[in-house]
């Protein structure tokens, strides 16, 4: 059965909203974790929109599950990453003017970049995982420069209706057969929520899906802990 990686950056969103010091996305994190949570994920971003350096200092010391680190290549964050060194670091993609990640990291075009920035962590002894769409070629490259996970972009799958949303899940399983034929561990996650959740969480081999958006918005209404029980209970 899959792990469950509560991504807890809205939080902060909607502390940076006004400047202030809350809601407290540290304690999001602990009521993620009494709600169940394997895992906590939170994304660094070289702007700063909502994950705070001192977010990430204050978590790492104060969270029993493992920590996932989302980051670009950027020097300044590879840096903070390998002081707090989290249990994971995933890289991931990022513009300034997007809102949220909008797709898998340009591994092929991006090689000698990437492999510096997975050198780094896995130097300071940090598990890489690369956020990847689901691209045979990208796929063989992140095996060969030694990542240990690949987190699938569930992006399409999520945005898709009907028979596209058939042939996205197809795309999922296949890549998928093909990061666990490598030996590397298989990882998903973006707008997966409590309605498309399953079909993602009974791919073979999955090890463990990263989550935020719907569990957040769930807790405005239900709480932190219930939101996360309830996704628990899907996957």
């Amino acid at each position: 059965m899959a792990i469950l990686g509560v991504n807890i950056d809205h939080v902060a969103t909607v502390r940076q909203a006004r400047k202030t010091y809350e809601p407290d996305p540290v304690w999001a994190a602990a009521l993620a974790e009494l709600g169940g949570a394997d895992g906590i994920t939170l994304h660094l971003r070289e702007d700063r929109r909502h994950i705070q350096d001192r977010d990430v200092r204050v978590m790492k010391e104060t969270v029993s599950v493992p920590m996932n680190l989302e980051l670009a290549t950027d020097e300044a964050v590879l840096e903070i990453a390998c002081e707090v060194r989290p249990e994971q670091a995933t890289l991931v993609p990022e513009k300034r003017e997007e809102v949220t990640t909008e797709g898998g990291l340009d591994v092929v075009s991006n090689r000698a970049v990437v492999a510096a920035a997975i050198q780094k962590l896995q130097g300071a002894g940090i598990v890489v995982s690369l956020f990847l769409d689901p691209e045979p070629a990208q796929i063989s490259l992140a095996n060969e420069l030694g990542v240990e996970a690949v987190e699938l972009h569930t992006g399409m799958y999520a945005l898709a209706k009907g028979a596209a949303r058939d042939a996205e899940l197809n795309r999922l399983v296949e890549c998928a057969s093909q990061i666990r034929g490598f030996g590397m561990t298989l990882h998903a996650g973006h707008g997966l929520n409590y309605h498309n959740v399953k079909p993602v969480a009974a791919i073979e081999g999955m090890c463990e899906l990263n989550i935020g958006h719907s569990i957040i918005s769930r807790a405005v209404f239900v709480g932190i802990q219930q939101a996360v029980r309830e996704m628990k209970s899907l996957i």
